[in-house]
């Protein structure tokens, strides 16, 4: 069997390459001690530091199959734009997800005002950058920012990306401040929409759930990193259930591997489910590439090639190569053939 399988690159919807130095590290007894941990590696970004580590970071990425990326940006906009010059060198499609701050975090993550941040994102979109939207999570955009943001999104159609519901202490301060959950936050603001990815959703409630299906938004699970961060198992059922489309992210990139995120989030719903094939081959794939590509607003992206001769595919038919990937295979698979289809084009519908 000697036929190279051709395939949609997968996206990485969701990604922070500048925490792929954290790997290996150990501290913090939960996410919030990561978080400090995370702040002080933040706050040593300069922007040479991020053109240069960005760039093997990407690489790595396309190395594993990842073909684009939507990088949830917040240590600074020359930092942004240092990014964006690691993604063309590399080669990889690259969807700027710019962070509104208003509060919390580190002084380089904050814009003064919802128009200063804004005036950030003109000034990129200026550079020829494709950018999102990316109010990086209730806890750091008061309810005014998250109001004007979503009335910028409404007039320029861009993607919006925002964390919400990845920890209970979140949800904790969001209902103390606002007497709502971060999800219905959002749809209050004009934050949730049909453009709109929220990310983690790990403990969302039914409520919010028909609410992201209600907008017809997105959700992006990170299974590598929210096991690392102990975060919880995703509601990946509920949410199949009401039709909500997913993606997946390297997030933290304490793996990098789409292989493995799929499979993480396909044993998540089996587990639930407590049977197998809860998720469809064909889905599933969906959700590494065409369900990323249409949450970064991506309407053609790299494809990848699988040799099909591999020793991993010994003994498999030709007809459960593909099932033989996703279930049984590391995206080492996968480097070898990256490279020679770097420039080759697969468009799909993001509709």
């Amino acid at each position: 069997m000697s036929k190279p399988l051709t395939l949609p690159g997968f996206v990485d919807a969701h990604c922070h390459a500048f925490q792929r130095a954290l790997r290996g590290r150990s501290e913090g007894a939960d996410f919030w001690g990561w978080r400090d941990a995370m702040l002080a590696l933040a706050a040593e970004q300069t922007s040479a530091r991020v053109r240069a580590d960005y760039v093997r970071v990407y690489r790595e990425l396309l190395h594993r199959g990842y073909t684009a990326v939507g990088e949830f940006h917040y240590l600074g906009f020359e930092q942004a734009v240092a990014a964006a010059d690691a993604a063309v060198e590399v080669g990889i499609e690259l969807v700027l997800l710019h962070a509104a701050y208003g509060r919390g975090g580190l002084a380089q993550f904050r814009q003064e005002s919802p128009a200063e941040y804004l005036r950030q994102i003109e000034a990129l979109r200026d550079r020829g950058l494709r950018v999102g939207l990316a109010p990086h999570s209730v806890r750091a955009c008061p309810q005014d920012w998250l109001e004007e943001i979503g009335r910028y999104v409404a007039g320029e159609q861009l993607v919006l990306h925002v964390h919400a519901c990845e920890q209970p202490r979140e949800i904790e301060e969001c209902l103390a401040e606002h007497g709502v959950r971060p999800i219905e936050l959002l749809a209050s603001t004009g934050c949730l929409t049909s453009r709109t990815t929220v990310v983690h959703a790990t403990h969302a409630s039914d409520r919010e759930l028909d609410l992201v299906a209600q907008a017809g938004a997105r959700v992006c699970v990170c299974p590598t990193t929210e096991a690392d961060l102990g975060d919880g198992y995703v509601p990946v059922r509920r949410m199949c259930e009401r039709g909500i489309a997913l993606c997946i992210g390297s997030d933290s990139n304490v793996r990098i591997d789409p292989l493995e995120e799929l499979r993480e989030l396909d044993g998540i719903a089996r587990r639930h489910a407590l049977r197998r094939d809860v998720i469809s081959l064909d889905r599933l794939l969906a959700f590494g590439s065409d369900e990323g590509a249409a949450a970064l607003g991506l309407e053609s992206w790299p494809e990848i090639e699988v040799d099909a001769s591999h020793a991993s595919f010994d003994g498999v038919a030709e007809e459960d190569v593909l099932a033989a990937l996703v279930h049984s295979c590391t995206s080492e698979i996968l480097g070898a053939r990256v490279a020679g289809v770097s420039s080759t084009i697969h468009a799909r519908d993001d509709g």
